[in-house]
Formats: structure tokens, sequence, C-alpha cells
């Protein structure tokens, strides 16, 4: 069901700090930031020849990714997401084998316009999962 590795994304304590390391110390290709009010989140890409890096940083102060640095000051991996072509028929599946999927369980749209939905990590080998429609 699931294909690609569409990307991996870090929370980071400094985007630009982090973004300038891409791009200065490892030779990426880094997009500029933009911001996804609906997920919380500025964001920037850094491209890669076999998948993307997806730096978070949080948006306003309900965002997620706060409370994830409060815990982790550093920065870490935030959740890997992975391609599937129905996100429909995707989340019907899961729940069926009793995955759990956050919020409503009706995707939103994400950072790369396509719709998204987030895996419980507690389901997931403790690791929060994101799959995208392409």
């Amino acid at each position: 069901m699931i294909g690609r590795l569409n990307h991996v994304a870090i929370a980071v304590p400094d985007l630009q700090a982090a973004s300038d390391q891409y791009r200065n110390a490892l030779g990426a290709k880094v997009n500029p930031p933009q911001d996804e009010p609906d997920h919380g989140v500025t964001v920037v890409f850094i491209e890669l020849p076999n998948t993307k890096i997806e730096l978070l940083y949080p948006l306003g102060e309900n965002s997620p990714i706060q409370g994830f640095l409060d815990k982790n000051p550093s920065g870490g991996i935030h959740h890997v997401c992975y391609e599937v072509d129905d996100i429909i028929a995707a989340r019907d599946k899961l729940k069926a084998s009793g995955l759990r999927v956050l919020g409503s369980g009706e995707p939103k749209i994400g950072a790369h316009g396509k719709p998204v939905l987030f895996l419980h990590p507690k389901d997931m080998n403790g690791t929060l999962v994101e799959l995208e429609q392409v």
C-alpha cells in the first residue's frame, strides 16, 4: 500500500541555522521557508536525489512543534512521510486493522498541496507517520 519515502521531517530550534547548515555544509538544494498555518509550522524542504528532508519550525502559539522542541531542545526527527495512491482507501484499511488516525480522520492539505493524514506513533513503533496522496 505505501509507496516511496516522501520525506523525513526534522523539528529544529533555529530554522535559518538549520537551512544554512544543509545548504553550506552539505551542499543541498534548500527551498525557501513556507508557512503552513493549518498545521502550525513553517517548513523548509531540502531536496535530495532520492527523497526530501522537511525542516519544521513552530508557527504560532499553538504549534505542535513547540511542544516537541520543549521536550527536545536541540530538535530531532519528528515524523516520516510515505506516499500512497489513494489516501481514503489507505485510511480505511489502516483503521480496519486497528491503527489510529490522528485528528478527525479526514485528510488535510499538506505542505505539498496534497491530502495528508497522520497515524498515531503508539501504533507505529513510536514513530509519527504521515501519509501523503500522490
